[in-house]
């Protein structure tokens, strides 16, 4: 999968909407931000006591990395669905709440792509008028061929990503990164200035910094390995994000196996555990020790908790990911720091918490046909 971003300064009442203080985003604390869910309460399994309520946003097709504009009203996300012609992923974005569709969920959905290429990891920039997203738009007029699944269950690094933002007034288009190598999985920073990325650029998939004024970049993370899918804090001094977890008594067989992935572009994504680094690149500090995939994380509103997708109570080799919280700080945790907060007998992951806490956005397969992923976003319960 892909995971998991923001552009100009915030201002002071942006910046407050990212403190789970923000203001109310409707007079009913009650209905869901976005107009026209669907009730799902239905779909709540037993266990999921976080759950206040649940709404389907998406029906049909796979429908992924749902995240939230700054003002809480909006989401943009990717879509697959071959039935309608869509047949490798492609960003759409919810209706403006002030437009003439809002309220018409989910056939309003407005794709913003060009429909060349592969496109992965969206995110709102700042004030809302601006979406990043990577594509392979420059390389490729139709999708990419899949990865051959030969060699076991790998993610694609094309090389051909590149990372550009777009004006949804206007339907300008900015390219932010221009280099050979695979760019993308970028978000942003709370106070807009700034982008965090992938990239192998360096020849491993480590974290970048770019300063969204200047273009100016600096390498986070310099460790072998997959180093991805990172999310700033909601203060801003640290990233969350998955890594390679390489077994101490096979590393240099592992990092050579590894090595020779990425030659064709690939990665395994196994086993990977959650991380923690400062936005300058100290104090690096693994989160997890719960062995599978642990992946899609991302900070609970206060920053004291991480929520985060993994199968580490199934198998490594399992689709069934689960919900679950750990404390941001200290670890590695192991399975008795953690609280379950799915138990769907499927796939659960993606969240992300809206500006002012109290809604949630996943993707599931939950309440489904076969292959189906769907966003839902629920009501969060402290």
């Amino acid at each position: 999968m892909r995971a998991f971003a923001v552009l100009c300064l915030f201002s002071a009442a942006v910046a407050a909407v990212w403190s789970c203080r923000g203001p109310a985003l409707s007079g009913d604390p009650k209905a869901p931000p976005i107009p026209g869910l669907t009730p799902a309460d239905h779909l709540i399994q037993p266990g999921e006591s976080r759950f206040a309520a649940l709404y389907q946003l998406t029906f049909g097709g796979e429908n992924a990395e749902a995240y939230w504009s700054s003002d809480g009203r909006r989401l943009v996300l990717q879509r697959r669905d071959a039935s309608a012609g869509i047949d490798c992923d492609r960003i759409f974005v919810t209706p403006d709440p002030n437009g003439p569709l809002a309220g018409r969920i989910p056939t309003a959905l407005e794709q913003i792509s060009d429909g060349r290429g592969v496109c992965t990891c969206s995110y709102f920039l700042s004030g809302d008028r601006e979406i990043l997203f990577a594509s392979t738009t420059a390389a490729h007029a139709e999708c990419p061929a899949p990865p051959d699944m030969a060699q076991g269950y790998v993610w694609k690094l094309h090389p051909e990503y590149d990372i550009y933002a777009k004006e949804l007034g206007s339907g300008a288009i900015r390219r932010l990164t221009d280099s050979f190598g695979y760019d993308a999985e970028g978000t942003v920073s709370p106070d807009g200035r700034s982008m965090v990325f992938t990239s192998t650029r360096s020849g491993d998939p480590e974290l970048w910094i770019q300063d969204l004024g200047s273009g100016a970049l600096r390498q986070i993370t310099r460790t072998p390995g997959y180093d991805g899918g990172a999310f700033f804090s909601h203060d801003g001094e640290r990233l969350i994000f998955r890594a390679t977890r390489f077994d101490p008594a096979k590393q240099a067989e592992q990092e050579a196996a590894f090595a020779a992935l990425l030659e064709d572009n690939l990665v395994k994504p196994s086993a990977m555990e959650l991380v923690v680094i400062g936005v300058d690149g100290s104090d690096r500090r693994r989160l997890t020790d719960l062995g599978g995939a642990n992946w899609a994380p991302y900070f609970t509103p206060d920053d004291r908790q991480v929520l985060f997708a993994s199968n580490h109570h199934v198998g490594p080799r399992s689709r069934n990911f689960d919900l679950f919280l750990v404390p941001a700080e200290g670890g590695p945790h192991g399975p008795e720091q953690l609280e379950r907060v799915t138990s769907y007998d499927g796939f659960d992951s993606f969240p992300m918490f809206s500006p002012d806490g109290r809604w949630l956005a996943f993707s599931s397969n939950r309440g489904g046909a076969d292959g189906e992923t769907n966003v839902f976003i629920a009501r969060w319960r402290e």
